[in-house]
């Protein structure tokens, strides 16, 4: 999107109601778990170093690395972590070939986390969120799991119907909340004024220095100030820098800082509050109207994060680590706008299973922060190889710059290991399962493709000897699909087989997703004549480009190869894939291929090919 002055506002608000979510519910637990881990002595001065701790925590790892440096790494215009694995890994393309190979595999690795983090974060900000029912009256405890339930099924049943009619609330709502978190924070630190010297940076590292242990402990808990921090660089795309750094420093860190202050001051008067500071906030008159809006907040948090996932999953198809899945589009005019049944009813089944298997924000509080940390640590690796490779700025210079916030993520990643066998296994067990799914894809396809290459038969040669005693040909075009290019697809030799007829033009496509967001339709096609009215096609995708083959096939007319929607078939080779003892993967791995590949969505679906016209031919190929 454009950064334009008359689009700016909008853009700013836009990114207020997306980007922030995640980060905006942060106060509703932070604080809480940092105090109620137990962990540390409840005193004023502790009270200081941890608000202070807090404060430059978000001042490091939101405003000056994502804010300041990784916005900087833009792929075409996009962000997130696919878009920097991208551009990480052709900056070292032809620098260190190996290299690039586990800098591939370590940046899929961080996208499996985002998919751990997805189920942790709309489960414990929505718990969280409804947990304010308790302050209200200890008689609404039971009613808080079923609740919670409740509103995640609301949330992702209606993604089906898509977000583009309410989308445009989420960036005002958003405001009222940040004006209100910022409004009860100012309410109390009037009270207690002194409360903003810990904003100076010799509180926290005066409590480092009194309690070494205890405040690398506490970093488990504090990272949740910063949840939804990668959302800033993947949302980039939508918005831009310069309205996403607007929102950040005139709205989001101010209200987020007065309000921790707030609670600071809060906890400084009322110690007893420490259960659920963000709630005792609330004068008794609004304590239900803010649990209200903290729920609106946390699903408009959930719904960003919800989105993100389809996002990704459908750049890592693109990608080829993983296979086709229904995607459906939501919306006529962003094609952005998208729906996944697959993973949204995955993901709400593991939301589900997180919130009954630990059935409180501080129980999740435990699982949270071993994914993201590891996350933000994979992503400041990858940025070193961009500034280092991609802009060539000195090595002295990129060491000092990753090599502080990489010291700083260790920290966080380190305290947050503390947390394994209370809960952070769960996101790592979800990650490290979509990994091994990803991976064995990736091999797989790799090795049904040298497979069907070891018995391809050269496309040119074989049109040479077709044409020399050439089939009856028949009205209209037919389009081969084929993944490799230069061999004979599979489709073709059967239906030269059985049918023994050859159409008037013959398209032999291959459609190829390459390592950047997008590819521009003056780039989309690459045509090569083959004679005898037959064509070799290939066509370009970026990760994010939707893929409409008949779309991209209608660019032939500026070339000359007119091309009849009514009487163009497509033929496509099904293949069936059957496991088989031998060099290939592990016979498990094999397994799960195979059946992955057979449960795939149809690559006519994928392709946005008219159902009327595709001819699909099967073969049996043993890997």
């Amino acid at each position: 999107m454009s950064d334009s002055k008359s689009s700016l506002p909008a853009l700013t608000v836009g990114a207020i109601g997306v980007v922030y979510g995640d980060i905006g519910t942060s106060v509703l637990y932070a604080v809480k778990e940092v105090f109620g881990s137990g962990h540390v002595p409840f005193t004023h001065a502790n009270v200081y170093g941890v608000l202070s701790i807090i404060f430059w925590t978000l001042t490091i790892i939101v405003s000056l690395k994502y804010v300041t440096l990784v916005l900087r790494a833009d792929n075409h215009g996009e962000g997130g972590l696919v878009a920097m694995l991208a551009l990480a890994s052709q900056s070292v393309k032809d620098k260190a070939p190996a290299l690039r190979k586990w800098m591939l595999l370590i940046g899929i690795f961080g996208t499996c986390l985002f998919y751990g983090d997805g189920v942790i974060t709309p489960a414990i900000s929505v718990l969280s969120a409804v947990e304010g029912l308790e302050v209200v009256s200890p008689t609404f405890t039971k009613a808080v799991i079923p609740l919670t339930l409740v509103v995640l099924f609301l949330l992702f049943w209606v993604q089906k119907r898509g977000t583009a009619g309410i989308g445009k609330f989420f960036g005002p709502v958003m405001l009222v909340w940040f004006a209100t978190i910022a409004s009860l924070g100012v309410y109390h630190i009037v009270d207690h004024p002194e409360i903003l010297s810990a904003l100076s940076p010799h509180h926290a590292l005066g409590f480092i220095w009194r309690q070494p242990g205890t405040a690398f402990i506490i970093l488990g808990a504090v990272v949740l100030c910063v949840t939804g921090g990668e959302a800033l660089y993947a949302d980039m795309g939508h918005f831009g820098k310069k309205p996403i750094r607007i929102a950040w420093f005139s709205i989001v860190m101010p209200a987020l800082t007065l309000n921790y202050f707030g609670q600071g001051a809060l906890l400084l008067a009322e110690p007893e509050a420490v259960k659920n500071p963000f709630f005792h906030l609330a004068p008794d008159w609004f304590a239900l109207p803010l649990v209200g809006m903290a729920t609106m907040a946390t699903v408009i948090a959930s719904q960003a994060l919800i989105s993100g996932a389809f996002s990704v999953t459908k750049q890592v198809i693109q990608l080829g680590y993983l296979p086709r899945l229904q995607i459906r589009h939501t919306s006529t005019k962003d094609t952005g706008q998208i729906y996944m049944p697959f993973v949204n009813w995955t993901l709400f089944a593991l939301i589900v299973l997180a919130v009954v298997l630990f059935r409180s924000s501080s129980n999740l509080a435990a699982a949270y922060g071993i994914a993201v940390t590891l996350d933000m640590l994979i992503t400041t690796v990858l940025t070193f190889f961009v500034i280092r490779y991609g802009w060539g700025y000195p090595l002295w210079l990129c060491l000092g710059a990753t090599g502080f916030f990489f010291t700083v993520d260790l920290a966080f990643f380190s305290s947050n290991l503390l947390k394994l066998f209370e809960g952070g296994w769960f996101p790592l067990l979800i990650g490290g399962a979509i990994f091994m799914l990803m991976i064995t894809w990736k091999d797989g396809r790799d090795l049904l493709v040298r497979t069907l290459r070891a018995s391809a038969i050269d496309l040119k040669t074989f049109l040479e000897s077709v044409f020399v005693s050439p089939p009856a040909r028949v009205e209209g075009t037919a389009v081969f699909m084929t993944s490799q290019p230069d061999v004979v697809p599979n489709a073709m030799l059967h239906n030269l087989k059985h049918n023994k007829v050859l159409h008037e033009q013959n398209l032999f496509v291959t459609v190829r997703s390459h390592e950047v967001p997008w590819i521009g339709m003056d780039k989309r096609l690459q045509v090569d004549s083959l004679g005898h009215d037959c064509w070799q096609v290939i066509v370009h995708y970026g990760f994010k480009n939707d893929q409409d083959l008949p779309k991209a096939l209608a660019l032939l007319s500026a070339r000359g190869i007119k091309l009849n929607p009514m009487s163009t078939s497509y033929f496509l080779s099904r293949d069936i894939v059957t496991p088989t003892i031998g060099s290939g993967m592990m016979p498990w791995r094999e397994k799960l291929f195979a059946q992955m590949h057979h449960s795939a969505t149809a690559a006519a679906e994928f392709l946005n090919l008219p159902s009327n016209a595709v001819v699909e031919l099967g073969s049996k190929v043993e890997i």
